[in-house]
């Protein structure tokens, strides 16, 4: 019988450019709780992907993100999330990306990964409802929308606490 560590489900994330990863992990660092805030930012893309099929996936990861080209989002505002705050992005190719993964691993996906994506990067969650209002509101008004490049993908394991860094698949390599 296997550890139940053994193989931990798997988070799959799109890799961002340098300067919209320095202003969503700035974002993160000034309002996510800091005793909960042991991530980077990162756009997620599946939540659960069955660990014993890590190397399977892998291996589809590497030969699909040759392919691909940086993917362009554009940030388009800010959102409400309850108990915290996110920047919503989007992206057709983003988008025609997670559908075609979707598709190939349907049989293992759970019904949240299951479910169309709402791409967003959230820099604050796990607080007060007030608290998470009153900073959509200041973020709101300060928004700007700007642009984001998608520059690969990244696979972690989720071990309960701090994810682990398993594999970064650059688009175009």
């Amino acid at each position: 019988m296997s550890a139940p560590d053994q193989f931990p489900p798997l988070i799959l994330t799109l890799a961002l450019d340098a300067q919209a990863s320095a202003f969503f992990n700035a974002q993160r660092q000034a309002y996510f709780p800091p005793e909960r805030n042991y991530l980077q930012a990162h756009l997620t893309l599946f939540h659960h992907l069955p660990g014993q099929r890590q190397a399977e996936i892998a291996t589809q990861l590497q030969e699909r993100c040759r392919t691909l080209a940086p993917m362009p989002l554009q940030v388009t505002g800010v959102q409400f999330l309850g108990q915290g705050v996110a920047y919503r992005l989007d992206s057709a190719a983003v988008d025609a990306l997670h559908r075609e993964l979707q598709a190939l691993w349907q049989a293992d996906l759970t019904p949240q990964d299951q479910q169309r994506r709402r791409p967003h990067v959230t820099v604050q969650n796990k607080v007060r409802p007030e608290v998470a209002r009153a900073l959509h509101a200041q973020l709101t008004a300060e928004f700007v929308p700007f642009e984001a490049v998608g520059t690969g993908l990244q696979l972690w394991a989720y071990r309960g606490g701090p994810w682990e860094a398993l594999a970064t698949f650059a688009f175009g390599a």
